[in-house]
């Protein structure tokens, strides 16, 4: 059974005991104030009817001074059992009506109903006790009052009732059905969005509804942020799936090179160690010369190597969401040592260094060690792609920040390609196969950089050069002695 179903049948039930009670009522306050003045009144003509008995003081015999007062709505009619009359009121006599008496030993007091050709009476019936005869009884009264009018008043009545809950009750089990289906309606919407959602891959689908904000009002708008956030999941998994992927690619790409020039060397260094010398017109030194180029290649190509897998560990690291111990970080000494040890990198530009003495008494929050790797990758592309000119470091204060700028006087790059640096594995064309690189310590500079809470500027020109500031909030602190 659905839940709307479920619904309108408990509210048909509830409403069915509602109308029933209050039919019962209704019909009990219509009876008992129709019945109850009429017994009221046949009481009292009973009462009074029964003050007409006396007892002969002369010779001790019953007399009966008539049936009462006249009353064309009330039969009054007495049976005395010792003489065997049977005395009535006027309007009895009139219509030729009589009611049966019970017997001298079955006397009840109260009321019964009889019927008396058709006609439905309510008789008040009571024994007439008289002290002269021990109190027992000598005869019966009967006052009664035609009710005819009364009982179809009252089945009129009761028909309107019954009828009325009924129809009352078809009625509302139908509007009901339609409003539960109406109410219902919605939910029905998220069965097919969830059903779509489960059949398709469609993450984007939303449920519509222009009702007001009640409880359905509210699931509808918890669905759609349910889905709105699953879309989002699907959207960044998807993204990590197609960067793996991505990645794996351009890693095997990276890798394959170096491999296939060891393998080559190798074979190389077999075939040439399989020589005797003279063989094949090489003499020992010839053999001993090819051989030390062969491994130097061996050496170099593994160092690229080990330097691949160490980016790509680091890298792997912060994907994983792990993070580095941080604390306070003087500028100027670490900037001091940066600018010493950057002097001896492979170059072929100048080195200018600007004023580290402003940096004295400024602090920023983080690692040592890894500002020092992200500053290296900065100077060290800077040097890659300079082939002649000047790089410079210098340091420059906005706010609460502090820049460190790198500038350079290389080869530049498009603006269209600024937006890709920061990418695994990605070498602006111009670059690829001049300067060495695997296009992976932008990456690594940029996650270092977002672990301190800060941010990186780009402002290059193609045969220009260009110029990177990182942004590090400032931790301000006493000057150094």
């Amino acid at each position: 059974m659905s839940i709307r179903l479920r619904l309108t049948a408990w509210y048909s039930g509830i409403l069915a005991v509602m109308l029933l009670a209050l039919s019962a009522a209704i019909y009990g306050f219509v009876y008992f104030n129709t019945y109850g003045d009429l017994k009221d009144r046949l009481k009292v003509q009973s009462e009074q009817t029964k003050l007409l008995f006396s007892v002969d003081r002369y010779n001790g015999e019953l007399k009966l001074g008539g049936v009462g007062p006249e009353n064309s709505n009330l039969y009054t009619q007495i049976y005395t059992y010792g003489s065997k009359s049977l005395s009535q009121s006027t309007n009895m006599i009139n219509f030729g009506l009589r009611f049966d008496y019970p017997a001298k030993d079955k006397i009840a007091k109260g009321f019964r109903n009889v019927v008396v050709d058709g006609n439905q009476f309510l008789i008040y019936e009571m024994p007439i006790e008289l002290e002269h005869y021990n109190n027992n009884p000598v005869a019966v009264l009967q006052v009664a009052a035609y009710v005819n009018e009364q009982n179809k008043l009252l089945e009129r009545l009761k028909n309107i009732l019954l009828v009325g809950s009924f129809a009352t009750l078809i009625a509302a089990f139908t509007f009901g059905l339609f409003l539960a289906r109406k109410a219902m309606s919605p939910i029905g919407k998220v069965i097919e969005a969830a059903n779509g959602i489960q059949t398709g891959n469609d993450l984007s689908s939303r449920i519509e509804y222009d009702g007001p904000p009640d409880e359905i009002g509210r699931l509808i708008e918890t669905v759609n942020s349910m889905l709105g956030r699953m879309e989002g999941f699907y959207t960044e998994l998807e993204d990590s799936y197609a960067a793996q992927r991505r990645f794996v690619s351009d890693a095997s790409h990276e890798l394959r090179t170096p491999l296939t020039t060891i393998r080559g060397n190798i074979d190389l260094l077999q075939k040439v160690w399989e020589l005797e010398p003279g063989e094949g017109k090489m003499s020992e030194a010839e053999i001993r010369q090819l051989s030390m180029e062969s491994v130097k290649d061996i050496a170099d190509e593994s160092k690229r190597m080990s330097r691949l897998v160490a980016d790509m560990l680091s890298l792997a690291r912060a994907d994983t969401g792990r993070t580095f111990e941080i604390e306070p970080v003087a500028l100027e000494p670490m900037m001091t040592e940066i600018a010493r040890r950057a002097s001896f990198l492979p170059r072929q530009a100048e080195w200018v260094t600007g004023d580290m003495s402003v940096l004295n008494g400024k602090y920023v929050v983080g690692n040592k060690d890894y500002l020092q790797q992200m500053l290296f990758i900065f100077i060290d592309n800077a040097f890659k792609y300079t082939p002649s000119g000047e790089v410079s470091l210098d340091t420059i204060f906005y706010q609460n920040q502090v820049g460190i700028r790198i500038t350079d006087t290389g080869i530049g790059m498009d603006k269209d390609e600024v937006p890709y640096i920061f990418d695994r594995f990605y070498r602006a064309d111009e670059s690829r196969g001049i300067t060495e690189g695997i296009g992976l310590g932008l990456s690594i500079a940029k996650w270092i950089i977002d672990e301190h809470g800060g941010s990186v500027e780009v402002v290059t020109r193609q045969g220009e050069g260009t110029t990177f500031v990182i942004w590090l909030p400032l931790l301000f602190a006493p000057p150094l002695e």
